[in-house]
């Protein structure tokens, strides 16, 4: 077994901050690693390593879609995804098959170590690989068994982004002030950000468990700030859907009214 990992190397395509902390988990498991960086072309690697053990996709949210698109055949089911606001329909649509996909609830920051809010959900062929590895970095992980709880998480994580970023254009603070000072504004957001990913996710999502799920990450770090860099450009994303789909989410559109 050690003697096949080690003939076949882990490809990284996306060397920033996220994607060098799954490359050092897999280093300190005693595979090989190929990164791969903006200026190289995915399909002249995939030449020369036809087969890896794995591809870990660990580009940012705004380059996923052209980067699926542009993975090569030889990698389409090896795939592993690590992305926020990630649904099925971002790899349903394209030649992939079958990818492993985490939903990753730790942060890591220039100059910093990597903060884990809660253990990560994690599903697919390769979920055992990606749990070993960031346990040799003393990151939690915890392995789906069904599609249906890995659409939970998800979504969950999607509530989680989503909702604590608007709600922090409107109020600011963190996510421990968000539930206690300012509950009907949180609920609100939320209410609004699930009818998108009811649309996105083509089936109507229980509201209960999700909030629950969502009340559970913010006890993961209670201090963890409210609004991140990419407050606005998640709210524009979010009215995006909400137009094609025809919905009112009346909370988020007069928010952005007033903070965009």
């Amino acid at each position: 077994m050690e003697n096949s990992i080690l003939k076949s190397p882990i490809i990284v395509v996306g060397m920033g901050e996220l994607g060098s902390v799954f490359a050092r988990g897999f280093l300190k498991l005693g595979c090989p690693v190929q990164g791969i960086t903006r200026n190289m072309s995915m399909q002249t690697v995939a030449e020369s390593l036809p087969t890896p053990q794995a591809v870990l996709i660990a580009v940012g949210e705004a380059d996923i879609h052209a980067t699926l698109k542009a993975c090569p055949s030889e990698w389409a089911d090896k795939v592993i995804l690590i992305q926020n606001e990630l649904l099925p329909r971002d790899w349903q649509t394209t030649h992939l098959i079958d990818p492993t996909v985490i939903s990753v609830w730790f942060e890591k920051k220039k100059g910093m170590d990597s903060k884990q809010v809660m253990p990560s959900p994690v599903y697919g062929q390769h979920a055992q690989l990606v749990a070993d590895a960031l346990a040799e970095l003393g990151l939690e992980t915890r392995i789906l068994e069904t599609p249906e709880q890995l659409n939970y998480e998800l979504v969950r994580k999607n509530l989680y982004i989503l909702t604590t970023n608007i709600a922090g254009l409107e109020v600011g603070g963190n996510v421990d002030e968000l539930a206690k000072n300012h509950a009907a504004v949180m609920n609100a957001v939320a209410l609004d950000v699930l009818a998108i990913q009811d649309f996105l996710t083509a089936q109507q999502n229980s509201v209960e468990p999700l909030m629950a799920g969502l009340l559970e990450a913010f006890a993961g770090d209670p201090q963890h700030g409210c609004m991140g860099r990419s407050a606005p450009a998640r709210l524009k994303r979010a009215l995006m859907f909400a137009d094609q789909a025809n919905l009112s989410v009346p909370t988020l559109r007069k928010i952005a009214a007033q903070h965009l």
